[in-house]
């Protein structure tokens, strides 16, 4: 059997982080994830699916995550059932996620702790790994994300051919 689920889509909301009697975070959400075809008037519609996510990686997206945030989840589809405040049975269905991905650059607006570990300079935006002043002194060899080797200025690139992987 295969129970997977992968959606990527914006918060309609901050998550809610909560923490069981025994400890464990739980954080929940709800992602609104555009469809594939646009409606009979031309408007794309969005499917709203409740997702939940446990322990460290529920602390995380709610350290992380906001509303309107690109997020991607990947999880199973869990159904279950409780009593309801009316005596009536309630019934929900929703992603357990395994992995939540950030994926969009924090953004500019003076809250510090947040950030995407996929951004590592350039932008404005600051280094996950604390400082970022001299952000070339020390890394030598390794080259920024924003930074393009390609660009040349139209002089000629000399590589020699042992360094060709064909």
């Amino acid at each position: 059997m295969m129970n997977r689920v992968i959606l990527v889509g914006r918060l309609t909301k901050d998550p809610e982080l909560r923490y069981t009697p025994s400890g464990a975070a739980v954080a929940t959400f709800t992602l609104a994830v555009n469809r594939t075809f646009t409606n009979q008037q031309g408007e794309r519609e969005a499917d709203f699916i409740n997702c939940v996510v446990w322990r460290r990686q529920a602390e995380n997206a709610a350290n992380f995550l906001k509303k309107g945030s690109l997020a991607g989840v990947d999880g199973r589809l869990q159904s279950r059932s409780y009593e309801g405040q009316d005596g009536r049975r309630v019934y929900v269905t929703e992603v357990v996620a395994e992995s939540v991905q950030f994926l969009e650059p924090k953004s500019g607006g003076g809250d510090t702790q947040r950030s995407n570990f996929a951004n590592t300079g350039g932008s404005g935006h600051g280094s996950p790994f604390g400082d970022n002043q001299n952000r070339n002194s020390g890394n030598q060899g390794y080259t920024r994300v924003d930074d393009d080797p390609f660009a040349n200025n139209g002089e000629t690139i000399d590589i020699s051919d042992d360094d060709l992987p064909f």
